[in-house]
């Protein structure tokens, strides 16, 4: 089995940054959406050193000619799509750049949810599953019973208010990699080392 992957989203800082460096952190997430108390000015991101991560931008309501430009500026490997974005922006973009956002708990069937991201297999390069029903930033875990049962067309990560407490009852192995932000935080936008390298720990046993 490949080792899951871990992306630390909502970076603010290059403390933080560091840290995730430093503690071998897959992908690292910047938020470009100006109403996020996370978001971050794609020039500053851009000054940051990356190292051997991926550095993935997160965008919401952007064209793609402007996530495309700030793909330049940021020095990003990947756009999380993040705001329901049709199958033709996820092709502008670049389908092998593109993590495209998708909400389980929108659908009450399963197999309407696997019609809907079948649509995307071929525009995407990794799919990422979401609590709540639109946008980001709720803080709580997915709440769809039949999850765990999903046969995505391609790798996905799976968000919401991942953190120690909640990610051993999570069936690791079905999935690509965890995608953490509030539940590995001191508050908006600024990340606890402590929690982060709890979470490694326990998916790196």
């Amino acid at each position: 089995m490949n080792r899951l992957l871990i992306k630390v989203c909502g970076l603010t800082t290059e403390d933080d940054l560091k840290v995730c460096q430093d503690m071998g952190i897959d992908l690292t997430g910047f938020i470009f959406h100006s109403p996020s108390p996370r978001n971050v000015d794609p020039g500053l991101v851009g000054s940051w050193k990356k190292k051997k991560e991926l550095r993935v931008g997160v965008f919401v309501n952007q064209k793609p000619e402007e996530i495309l430009e700030t793909i330049d500026t940021a020095g990003l490997d990947l756009a999380q799509l993040h705001g329901g974005q049709s199958r033709d922006v996820c092709l502008a973009v670049g389908a092998l750049r593109v993590i495209r956002a998708f909400w389980p708990e929108r659908f009450d069937d399963p197999e309407v949810f696997h019609l809907e991201i079948d649509r995307f297999k071929d525009a995407c390069r990794y799919f990422l599953f979401d609590a709540g029903k639109c946008a980001g930033g709720h803080g709580r875990s997915i709440s769809s019973p039949w999850l765990e049962k999903i046969k995505s067309p391609k790798p996905f990560f799976l968000a919401g208010g991942l953190g120690q407490e909640n990610i051993s009852s999570l069936p690791l192995t079905a999935m690509t990699g965890l995608d953490l932000n509030s539940g590995v935080e001191v508050s908006p936008g600024r990340k606890d080392p402590q929690k982060i390298r709890k979470v490694l720990d326990i998916v790196r046993r």
